[in-house]
């Protein structure tokens, strides 16, 4: 049976693009606000039993905040992940929120500021992975990933994640990957598959598709969810808890009461039509949600 694990996405910086996080977040968000919002949330999965937590370079200060937290929860397993620039500034109106470079100066500098704030590190993943990333043909790049000593992963985005998948084992340097599943775009799942049966932990990311199945679910889930008393992204997420490859399942709860909700995936049994769109046109809605 696969974990539940909590993703920072929603909670290192003021501006994401998930729907249904604006009153989940404190009405005024400077620093410690968010600091004070993103540790209430690791309490509540720490008492939920829940010891996984991941970050990236590119999640405003989530490494920072993680760090604050961590002193006394020895038990939990950290992941970040290397390959995009945060350039928002905190401002929630920035034009640019994050810029994303695979490159080996990129990877050197972010290592060491990840290091520089996270006193371990479980798991270090390349940020977005494509099949046209430089990581490919950057043999030294590789290199200095390797030379780390830390278990590699690479994460995944956009309409071609099972090539980029099947790309990256192909390197046999990793040991993780983090992909996008959902209900609305599983177009990933035979190449996940394929990463698991080869030994690579599988984490699944955005599993509530960035909100749209709690904001605007569709009508199966919507009736499954009452059905069972709980809410559509439990649901959401009982789905993926039940592939078979399936190893980490992120919550990207912005609340205690989001993280309490998506909690109740687990034992729930689920049994849902076919409800994908087709990848391409997934992942251009998903690139029309505005940062919020």
């Amino acid at each position: 049976m696969a974990q539940l694990a909590l993703g920072l996405a929603s909670l290192g910086r003021p501006a994401y693009i998930n729907l249904g996080r604006e009153d989940a977040l404190p009405a005024v968000r400077d620093v410690e606000s968010m600091r004070a919002q993103c540790h209430r949330v690791l309490d509540t999965a720490y008492e939920l039993g829940i010891r996984w937590v991941d970050a990236a370079r590119s999640y405003g200060l989530s490494e920072d905040f993680l760090a604050s937290w961590l002193p006394g929860h020895d038990d939990v397993t950290v992941s970040s992940k290397w390959g995009y620039a945060y350039t928002a500034d905190w401002r929630p109106d920035a034009e640019v929120h994050e810029v994303k470079e695979h490159s080996l100066d990129r990877f050197t500098r972010q290592w060491q500021e990840t290091r520089a704030l996270l006193p371990r590190v479980d798991l270090y993943q390349v940020h977005s992975l494509t099949p046209d990333s430089p990581l490919f043909e950057d043999a030294a790049l590789r290199d200095a990933m390797v030379a780390t000593g830390v278990p590699l992963g690479f994460s995944t985005s956009g309409p071609k994640q099972a090539d980029t998948i099947r790309k990256a084992l192909d390197l046999g340097i990793f040991q993780s990957v983090q992909s996008t599943w959902n209900l609305l775009e599983t177009s990933a799942g035979d190449a996940l598959r394929e990463a698991h049966d080869a030994g690579l932990r599988v984490i699944v990311k955005e599993g509530v598709a960035n909100g749209r199945l709690v904001v605007q679910p569709p009508r199966e889930v919507a009736e499954k969810a009452a059905e069972l008393g709980v809410g559509p992204d439990a649901v959401a997420l009982a789905a993926i808890l039940r592939q078979p490859w399936a190893d980490v399942v992120l919550s990207g709860a912005a609340s205690p009461g989001q993280l309490r909700s998506n909690a109740n995936a687990a034992g729930l049994d689920v049994d849902l039509p076919d409800l994908s769109e087709p990848a391409v046109r997934y992942w251009e809605t998903r690139s029309g949600l505005s940062w919020n």
